[in-house]
């Protein structure tokens, strides 16, 4: 008989006797202990009480006095180790008991039942209930170790918990016991140790004793394979006693090697889209492929699956190495300003990166042009613009015409041929955004709505000292043309025309139960029928193939249907802030050309000219995404019918675990490879990135938070610093939402959210202003924004906790300035 079987009869398990297959019997604490004695590093001595001796209620008494002698007696540690506790995805940290210098057996014994009994305290329930996981999933197991007299202790890092940087241990210490470092109730000595020499400041670390605990760190991550939080004590011989191992679970991951000179510089590129949320594996496998389409017009070679080089999944969200502009003479000086599109704190952190010795001025481009490439450029990029750009300045209407004409061939294109194998119909998703990216009739459609975004950029440059940047903003308010503002007053139109009779139905239903009631054909005629086939294609984060479409659940659509009958306002109606504001746009175009003309005459006219040139093609901006995101969803209908053929021959569990491979593994499904383990392993990454709440803008190769790594703007006192995006101020109650489906809304509420996208955007009809954490005044969210005449501030950091849904807050969309009211 083996060692493992023995022990799995046995109500207790000595630390040193635990094998890595054991983690269900023993617990995530004392499986990291026994990993840190395998490992050949110091460990008190002692023993586990397993989840099988705690299971029916009854403690072996007398095999835990035995367990308790052989120790040695004297004063021992009694700490949790549960099944669900120190995993990768939550640590669990101080969320069960723990008990201190316990001596005596029957002392042992009430330590050992209370520390048991802490698995089912509130706390712990609630971070279970908050980190997914299932009661039944849970099992406690409980360790007893010798106590160490120590003469300081602390906890260690090995790698930066604020910051993320995978080059730093951080040393937290107190003399005695390190219990005060880890309940927070004292200030301890702290160290950041970062290679070099450390250095001491007469506290309770000497320098020897930062550098065995810097040793120890690496060898600790080195054995484990990823950063760790580390518990530990030194006696008084300074012996250093390793106390618990666990993964730090904060971190955001580590960017990929790409083979290139470190360091390097990551920008966060998915809150221009309003996408903060991680993307499924087949949604960024999407992305990659329209990533290697488009820049392939550049002459940029990259893997039809994998995407262009310099672009990376990072948790889920695509970022783009910028670090060859960051470097290149030829870039860097006008670096800073194109990134101020993504707002000012994008702005300075490159500045701080240009400031950085490490990313020096080096000479050369940031590329290697190649004559294909700059003739393809030339020839499918250049040209066209040349003449696309003027000719929808010349006739903006022919424009609109013809850009919405090359939509209706985009969508048709993407439509999919009957009767294919599931080998075809992957073929048909891994082609079907070519055309879409490359083909000609892109033309018809980009050239307008370039125009229209370089007529909106006009105005600044040429009423600078005349107008302000709000003034301008005004100008961009009730935007005609603009599909998805077309999308939310449709809805708008079809909620305002639901029946009396049924309106209490619509209002009070919870969405969920319309869904299905709509689904069975049970629900009256409102026309969401056809709204579907216009808009069924859409959703929040909606650039992701792998999130179900509104045409596949209605359900968000029912609730802002129910947001929408609440308002009462006749001059709150969603038609009404629409058509204010471009009754306000036009009188302050008419205000700015006096304005202009008494001053500067020939700068008034061309700006006259551009500013009714933007108000005739701006709203063209949104419609190269909304053809785009036909292609997509006809690429999600056809993966999903692959997946059901996949689930059908056992290869995957359900159709939609599709979306949890890439393309390149969908290949190798549909050749008969089992990928129901790796979908399983997908979706657990997945739902730990979907509850993280900061995403970093900018991440260096060395897993640095650029932002995090630097101090705070300052702000006065109760205000929150963003940037204006849509002019105009308003004071109302906050309502803070970080998932728009099944978010409620009060008329008049301020929405405050992590980003934006066009699926957010039926929310704006029944809010008062805007708050959102990242973003671009040229993004969706605040685009629609403005042309609801709805204040808005963006790159508002930590604005989802530092405000409370009910919070007075007033917005003042102008100056970029969010200030908590005092009531």
């Amino acid at each position: 008989m083996d060692r493992r079987s023995a022990a799995a009869r046995a109500n207790v398990i000595a630390l040193s006797e635990i094998d890595p297959g054991m983690h269900d019997l023993v617990g995530g604490k004392a499986a990291g202990l026994a990993e840190l004695i395998a490992a050949g590093e110091r460990v008190p001595a002692g023993f586990c009480l397993t989840t099988e001796a705690l299971a029916d209620g009854e403690l072996p008494e007398g095999e835990l006095a035995e367990a308790y002698a052989a120790l040695g007696g004297g004063p021992v540690a009694v700490r949790s180790s549960a099944t669900a506790e120190d995993l990768a995805e939550a640590s669990f940290a101080g969320q069960q008991d723990t008990y201190l210098d316990v001596r005596g057996a029957e002392d042992l014994l009430r330590a050992v039942r209370d520390c048991r009994d802490s698995l089912f305290t509130d706390r712990a329930v609630a971070y279970r209930a908050a980190n997914g996981i299932a009661e039944d999933d849970v099992r406690m197991a409980v360790v007893v170790q010798r106590m160490i007299s120590p003469r300081a202790a602390g906890v260690l890092f090995t790698a930066n918990p604020l910051t993320g940087c995978r080059t730093e241990v951080v040393v937290d210490a107190v003399a005695g016991l390190g219990t005060a470092v880890v309940d927070g109730s004292a200030n301890p000595e702290h160290h950041v140790l970062d290679g070099s020499a450390p250095e001491t400041s007469g506290g309770c670390l000497t320098g020897a004793d930062l550098s065995a605990l810097r040793a120890a760190a690496a060898r600790i991550e080195r054995h484990f394979g990823s950063p760790q939080d580390v518990e530990w004590a030194i006696d008084s011989d300074g012996e250093l006693w390793l106390l618990q191992s666990r993964a730090i679970t904060t971190l955001f991951p580590m960017p990929p090697d790409n083979g290139r000179p470190a360091p390097r510089a990551y920008f966060e590129f998915g809150n221009m889209q309003g996408l903060l949320r991680p993307c499924t594996p087949m949604g960024m496998s999407a992305i990659k492929v329209a990533c290697a389409l488009y820049f392939g017009m550049f002459g940029r070679t990259g893997d039809p699956v994998d995407g262009t080089p310099g672009f990376v999944d990072i948790g889920g969200r695509l970022y783009g190495d910028l670090t060859g502009m960051i470097r290149s003479r030829w870039t860097r000086g006008r670096l800073p300003e194109s990134m101020s599109i993504y707002g000012p704190r994008m702005a300075e952190m490159t500045e701080r990166l240009l400031a950085d010795p490490r990313f020096a001025a080096q000479p050369g481009l940031p590329f290697r042009p190649t004559l294909r490439g700059i003739v393809k450029f030339k020839t499918r990029v250049l040209l066209p613009a040349l003449v696309g750009i003027p000719r929808a300045f010349a006739r903006p209407a022919s424009a609109r015409e013809r850009a919405f004409a090359a939509t209706e061939r985009l969508r048709a294109s993407a439509i999919a041929p009957a009767g294919m194998t599931a080998a075809e119909r992957l073929r048909f998703a891994e082609q079907v955004q070519r055309h879409f990216m490359v083909g000609r009739d892109v033309d018809g459609l980009m050239w307008p709505l370039f125009a229209g975004i370089l007529a909106g950029t006009l105005p600044s440059a040429l009423l600078k000292g005349v107008a302000s940047e709000a003034e301008l903003n005004t100008v961009l308010g009730g935007l005609p043309h603009n599909v998805t503002t077309q999308m939310d007053l449709g809805l708008w139109r079809l909620a305002e025309g639901i029946d009396e009779r049924h309106r209490e139905l619509f209002a009070e239903t919870p969405a969920e139960e319309l869904t299905a009631m709509y689904r069975e054909g049970a629900l009256p005629e409102i026309g969401l029928a056809e709204f579907l086939a216009a808009y069924g294609h859409r959703a929040a984060a909606e650039v992701d193939i792998g999130v179900p479409r509104w045409g596949e659940d209605p359900t968000p659509v029912f609730t802002t249907i129910a947001n929408y009958l609440r308002i009462t306002d006749p001059e709150m109606s969603p038609q009404r802030r629409f058509e204010r504001a471009a009754a306000d746009a036009e009188a302050k175009l008419e205000e700015l050309v006096r304005r202009a003309r008494r001053t500067r005459p020939i700068r008034g006219r061309l700006a006259e000219f551009a500013m009714r040139r933007s108000r005739e093609l701006t709203g063209l901006r949104e419609l190269g995404k909304f053809g785009w995101l036909h292609v997509l969803a006809s690429m999600r209908e056809q993966l999903l019918l692959v997946g059901a053929e996949l689930a059908e021959r056992g290869l995957l569990e359900r159709a939609e675990d599709v979306v949890f491979l890439d393309l390149r593994e969908a290949r190798a499904a549909v050749a008969g490879a089992d990928q129901r383990e790796l979908v399983v392993q997908r979706r657990r990454t997945h739902q730990r990135e979907l509850r993280r709440t900061r995403v970093p803008m900018v991440v260096l190769s060395d897993g640095t938070d650029l932002e995090a790594a630097a101090p705070p703007p300052a702000a006065e006192p109760g205000a929150l610093l963003g940037m204006g995006a849509a002019p105009g101020e308003v004071t109302g109650r906050a309502r803070v939402v970080r998932d728009p489906v099944g978010a409620r809304l009060e008329p008049g509420e301020i929405l405050v959210a992590p980003t934006t996208d066009p699926g957010w955007t039926p929310l704006f009809m029944t809010a008062g202003g805007l708050v959102t954490e990242t973003g671009s005044p040229v993004a969706h969210g605040p685009t629609v924004a403005r042309e609801y005449g709805l204040p808005a501030v963006i790159c508002v950091r930590d604005a989802t906790t530092e405000i409370r849904t009910g919070q007075l807050i007033s917005v003042d969309g102008a100056t970029g300035v969010v200030r908590l009211v005092e009531e």
